[in-house]
């Protein structure tokens, strides 16, 4: 069972990372070749496509991170390695929850100023980018607790 749950944190977190690296690489740069208004148009109609993509890959996560760190909490190098990665992925989720669910509903919504969509889009590119830093981590350090 516990190699289950190692399986599920380590892929878990390497499909976040790699989910949002996807959404940043092909979505990103062609949200910056799209006017602003464009943009909005285009948030407004395919954001919540965006949106259904996490939960397949947030959900195996947590239930990886929760098992591998319930049975491995006796180990402590591996313990250890373990909160590091559960603390990643829980900046990515709060990042989630405070940055981007409200700074997508506004784009979907169109509440942004026209005029201050590409800075708030270099902004959101920005920050997600660190998300994609911490569901990276994350899964080196599953990686590097299994390893141990």
């Amino acid at each position: 069972m516990r190699l289950l749950f190692n399986i599920l944190a380590i892929t878990g977190s390497a499909m976040f990372a790699g989910v949002m690296l996807t959404i940043a690489v092909t979505l990103g740069g062609y949200w910056k070749s799209l006017p602003a208004s464009d943009f909005l148009d285009w948030f407004g109609q395919n954001g919540k496509f965006i949106a259904r993509t996490i939960p397949l890959v947030v959900v195996p996560t947590l239930i990886g991170l929760a098992g591998s760190l319930l049975l491995g909490w006796s180990e402590s190098g591996a313990r250890t390695l373990w909160i590091g990665a559960t603390v990643c992925i829980a900046g990515v989720l709060v990042l989630t929850a405070a940055w981007f669910l409200p700074t997508n509903a506004q784009f979907a919504s169109r509440l942004i100023p026209v005029d201050e969509v590409s800075a708030r889009l270099d902004t959101w590119l920005m920050i997600h980018n660190v998300r994609i830093a911490l569901a990276t981590i994350a899964s080196v350090l599953g990686i590097a607790a299994v390893s141990r």
